[in-house]
């Protein structure tokens, strides 16, 4: 059986190239289809990213020759793909991922546009995997016979969604979290080097809102047409971009109905695996969370690409004086937090049945 060809929309951007990087060699899917912007359209992809292309490694050879189609032609698209991932901007995004659904074709976004939409599941793979059986509501509710959207969350929130995921058990109650995010976060050219360099910003526009509010929607549960977010939790998030080119660290304390000992907190975290790793799926860690016991780590330059950059690795657990327990997290922004994770959804939908 033949690989599963894929597109990608907005494909000459950052999280577009992370794409094309993370699927030359996949074991079901081939890039077979790209599209940007009027730009674009109509060059090979290698002369579209000319002086732009931000990989250590190259252009893989099959995509360098691939014409990049205009977004809005989705007939192309339709004619040489089973399933997209879309790396748009918000507002493209908002336009054009519902046209591809509605023309057939599975949508995995990175995009925050249909993130609260009710009927569109936002999935970390390990934690909320049944959100998926949401679709046929979502199809049903607009026509749609074999397209539909999945989205990936903010990437923001990656470095403590599965710690705490994990410890849900003991009746997660309040939540504070200071997220130190990436300059690569914000796209490319994405900050001023006269802003950042020897500077924290403090500020991040709609991020302290979408690390507040994403969490609850993913710990929620289906109910009829909808996913109903859980609301028995409070997060509190202060965001602020950092001088480091890739990996998002938060640090976070967090409050339980009953608080577990320590030695139960590392237990369920070295314990923790989810449905990728039961279903073994290619881009899915051995082990979703790795304990670091150096008082010093992680650390975004020594810890960041753990688990070929899917790993989210948690350190420096402690006894919280306001809350309960305290501790660091660090994910890979641009792999977990967008373009891995998004493979990974698309890997999940494969072994469901879904694509």
């Amino acid at each position: 059986m033949g690989k599963i060809k894929v597109g990608i929309l907005g494909a000459t951007g950052m999280v577009g190239q992370r794409l094309i990087q993370l699927l030359d060699g996949h074991p079901w899917f081939e890039v077979g289809y790209v599209a940007a912007s009027e730009q674009s359209a109509g060059k090979s992809y290698a002369a579209a990213v000319e002086g732009r292309w931000h990989s250590a490694t190259a252009i893989p050879d099959r995509v360098r020759g691939l014409v990049v189609g205009d977004v809005a032609g989705i007939a192309k698209a339709m004619a040489s793909c089973s399933l997209v991932f879309s790396a748009l901007e918000t507002d493209a995004a908002g336009v054009y991922e519902e046209k591809y659904a509605a023309a057939g074709l599975p949508v995995v976004s990175n995009a925050s546009a249909h993130r609260h939409t009710p009927d569109v599941p936002m999935l970390i793979p390990e934690i909320n995997p049944e959100h998926l059986g949401i679709i046929p509501a979502q199809q049903k509710s607009r026509g749609w016979k074999n397209g539909f959207i999945v989205v990936k969350p903010n990437c923001s929130i990656q470095s403590y969604m599965a710690p705490l995921h994990a410890l849900r058990e003991f009746g997660i109650k309040h939540v504070i979290v200071s997220t130190m995010q990436a300059v690569s976060g914000a796209g490319h050219p994405g900050v001023a080097s006269l802003d950042i360099v020897d500077n924290i910003i403090p500020f991040i526009k709609g991020e302290e809102e979408k690390s507040e509010r994403e969490p609850l929607k993913i710990f929620g549960r289906v109910s009829g047409s909808g996913i109903i977010s859980d609301d028995s939790i409070r997060i509190s998030a202060h965001c602020n971009r950092v001088p480091v080119i890739d990996g998002h660290m938060a640090c976070i304390s967090v409050e339980f109905k009953k608080k577990p000992s320590r030695e139960q907190v590392l237990a369920a975290w070295k314990g923790f695996k989810g449905v990728p790793q039961e279903l073994k799926l290619p881009s899915a860690p051995a082990q979703p969370i790795v304990y670091t016991d150096d008082p010093v780590r992680p650390q975004s330059r020594l810890d960041r690409d753990n688990g070929n950059g899917m790993v989210v690795t948690v350190g420096r657990l402690r006894e919280c004086k306001v809350l309960d327990y305290r501790f660091v997290g660090l994910s890979h922004n641009t792999i977990r937090g967008a373009a891995g994770g998004a493979v990974l959804t698309a890997e999940l939908l494969k072994a469901k049945g879904l694509v």
